[in-house]
C-alpha cells in the first residue's frame, strides 16, 4: 500500500507538461497528429509557389528586331532564313547574339521580311538593339519587353526572396499574439490575393510591387504551417515530422514545375496556381488552434476542448491529474535580474564563436539550395524537367538526415553534406556539355547534399545554444540566412562573365562552411543545454 502511495505521490510531483502527456497518455504520433500533418501539407505545398518567378520571369531567346527587313513588332519570326545577314552568330554556341546586330549600310531603307540581302549590313561594325524579337511569349520578359535587361528580370526573384525576410517579424507577432491558426489564415489570404493580382499586372513595376507584397504579407505560410505541424507531436517524432513537412514543401515545388510545364502562358499559370489557395481559408473551421499556444496564453477552456479531441481521435485517455496539471500550471516567479543576451555573447568566447559561425551555415545553405534550384533551368532545353528533378531530389535528402543524424552525429552529417555539395559544384564546372547525363547526376548530387544539410541545420543549431537564449539565437541565424535566397536569383547573371562562376561561388561557400562545422562540438547524445555553462561544457 505504501508503494502505491509513493508512486502516486511521485506522479503528482513530476513536472507534467504537454510533452509528458503526449509521451505517456495521448500518444506521440497518433491519428490526430497524422490528420493534421496531412492537412498542413497543403499550405506547405502552396508555399512553394512563391518560386513561380523561375517560370513567370524566365529568360527567353531574344534577338534584335530588324526594321529594315520589314519586322514591325516583337512577335516576328524568330529565325528567318536571312537572319545571319543582320545579326552576328556566336560561333562557340552556334546561337544568334542576343543584344547586338550589324550596322545598317542604308539607314531608313525598308526591305521585305522575305528578302533581306547581306549587302544591307556592314559586318565590320555592330550596335546595340533598338527593339527585340522573342523566341517565346510565356514570360514577363515578352509582355513587358525586358530584352537584354537581365538584372531587371532577376529583380523579380530578389524582391520575392526579400519579402520572405521582411515577413518574419510580422508573422511572428501575429502568431504569438493571435494564434498559429490566425497567422496561417492571414498568410493564406495574402498569398492568394496578391498572387492572383500579379496576373493582371499592366507593367513590370506593378508586377514587382505585387511580387514583394505577396511574400512580405504571405510568406509566413511556411513557418506558420511548420509550427502547427510540429507542436503536437512527441519528442521522438519531431525529426521525422520536420523531414516530412520539408518534403511537402519540395512536393509543392515539383507540382509548380509540372503545372508550369502544362500551363505555359504566365498569366494563366499564376491564376492556375493561386485561385485554389483561397480554399485553404476553410481551415478556419477545420483546424483546432495549437494547444501549446492556448496553454501559453492561458486559454484553458479551448485547450481542454483540443486535448479531449486529441484523446478521442487517438483512442487514448488523458488522466484528470494530467489535465489539471496542464490547465493549472504552477505560478512562476520571475527573477528580477534581467540577463542581457548581448552581454552574455561578448562575455563568453564559446558563445561568441558560435554566434559568428551558425549564421554563416544558414546563409550558405539557403544560398546554395535556392541557387541550384534557380540555375537548374539552364541544364538543358527542357527547363521544366530540369527544375522538377532538382527539387524532387530534396525529398530523399531530407529523409537521409533522419537516418544519419543519430547514427553518425551532427558534425559529420553537416560537414560531409557541405563538402560533398562543394565537390559536386566544382566538378560540374569541368564536365563537358555533351556528357549531359553525368552533368545531371553531379548537379543533383550537389542539391541532394545541401538538402540534407538544410534538414539537419535546425536541430544542430538549437542544440548548440542554451535554453534561455535558444529561440533568439536560432531566429538570428535563420534571419541572417535569408540573405542567401535574396542573392541566389542574381547568380545566373554571373554566367555572362564565365559559365562556371555561380558554381565556383557555391563550392567556395560550401567548403568554407564545412570547415566551420569542425570548429563546433558534437551534440549527439548530449543533454540539451539549459544554461550558458552547460552549453560551454559540450
Amino acid at each position: 500500500m505504501a508503494i502505491n502511495t509513493s508512486e502516486s505521490s511521485d506522479t503528482i510531483e513530476k513536472n507534467i507538461d504537454l510533452d509528458y502527456v503526449l509521451v505517456n497518455e495521448l500518444g506521440q504520433f497518433g491519428r490526430f497528429q497524422l490528420k493534421y500533418i496531412c492537412l498542413i501539407a497543403l499550405p506547405l505545398m502552396t508555399a512553394a509557389f512563391f518560386s513561380d518567378y523561375v517560370f513567370t520571369a524566365a529568360a527567353l531567346p531574344q534577338r534584335c528586331r530588324i526594321p529594315e527587313c520589314g519586322e514591325r513588332n516583337k512577335s516576328a519570326v524568330f529565325h528567318p532564313e536571312w537572319i545571319a545577314n543582320a545579326i552576328p552568330v556566336i560561333e562557340e554556341e552556334s546561337e544568334l547574339a542576343s543584344c547586338e546586330r550589324y550596322v545598317s549600310v542604308y539607314p531608313g531603307y525598308n526591305s521585305s521580311v522575305l528578302d533581306c540581302p547581306i549587302d544591307l549590313f556592314d559586318h565590320s561594325r555592330t550596335k546595340k538593339c533598338d527593339g527585340f524579337v522573342y523566341g517565346g511569349d510565356n514570360s514577363v520578359v515578352y509582355d513587358f519587353d525586358l530584352g537584354c535587361e537581365e538584372w531587371l528580370r532577376s529583380l523579380s526573384g530578389t524582391l520575392s526572396s526579400l519579402g520572405t525576410l521582411l515577413v518574419l517579424p510580422l508573422v511572428g507577432f501575429i502568431s504569438d499574439h493571435f494564434g498559429r491558426r490566425m497567422a496561417l489564415l492571414f498568410s493564406v489570404f495574402n498569398t492568394a490575393l496578391f498572387g492572383i493580382s500579379k496576373a493582371f499586372s499592366v507593367n513590370y513595376t506593378m508586377f514587382l510591387i505585387l511580387q514583394l507584397l505577396e511574400t512580405t504579407l504571405g510568406a509566413g505560410l511556411a513557418s506558420s504551417a511548420f509550427i502547427f505541424g510540429a507542436e503536437l507531436v512527441g519528442p521522438k517524432y519531431r525529426v521525422v515530422t520536420s523531414a516530412t513537412l520539408a518534403s511537402a514543401f519540395a512536393l509543392g515545388e515539383v507540382l509548380l514545375g509540372a503545372i508550369a510545364w502544362l500551363v505555359r502562358p504566365w498569366r494563366t499559370l499564376i491564376l492556375t496556381l493561386y485561385i485554389p489557395v483561397f480554399l485553404l481559408l476553410s481551415y478556419h473551421w477545420i483546424l483546432f488552434e495549437s494547444v501549446r499556444w492556448l496553454l501559453a496564453k492561458q486559454k484553458y477552456d479551448e485547450a481542454r476542448n483540443v486535448l479531449e479531441n486529441v484523446a478521442k481521435t487517438n483512442n487514448a485517455v488523458i488522466s484528470a491529474t494530467s489535465m489539471d496539471a496542464l490547465l493549472n500550471p504552477p505560478t512562476i516567479i520571475k527573477n528580477s535580474e534581467q540577463r542581457s543576451l548581448i552581454a552574455f555573447i561578448f562575455r563568453s568566447r564559446v558563445l561568441f564563436r558560435r554566434v559568428c559561425t551558425t549564421p554563416i551555415w544558414w546563409m550558405t545553405t539557403t544560398f546554395i539550395y535556392y541557387g541550384l534550384s534557380i540555375n537548374s533551368t539552364s541544364l538543358s532545353s527542357t527547363i521544366y524537367l530540369n527544375y522538377i528533378l532538382a527539387v524532387a531530389v530534396e525529398i530523399p535528402g531530407f529523409y537521409s538526415a533522419v537516418l544519419t543524424l543519430d547514427r553518425f552525429g551532427r558534425r559529420k552529417t553537416l560537414c560531409c553534406g557541405f563538402f560533398i555539395s562543394a565537390a559536386c559544384n566544382l566538378a560540374f564546372i569541368f564536365i563537358p556539355l555533351d556528357l549531359s547525363i553525368l552533368r545531371l547526376v553531379i548537379y543533383l548530387g550537389g542539391k541532394f547534399s545541401i538538402s540534407l544539410v538544410l534538414a539537419s541545420l535546425y536541430l544542430y543549431t538549437s542544440e548548440l545554444y542554451p535554453t534561455e537564449f535558444r529561440h533568439s539565437l536560432l531566429g538570428f541565424s535563420s534571419m541572417v540566412g535569408r540573405i542567401g535566397p535574396v542573392c541566389a536569383p542574381l547568380t545566373p547573371l554571373l554566367t555572362a562573365y564565365w559559365h562556371g562562376l555561380p558554381h565556383t561561388i557555391f563550392a567556395i561557400f560550401g567548403a568554407l562552411s564545412g570547415l566551420l562545422v569542425l570548429t563546433q562540438p558534437e551534440t549527439l547524445s548530449k543533454k540539451l543545454p539549459d544554461t550558458l555553462e552547460e552549453a560551454e561544457a559540450i
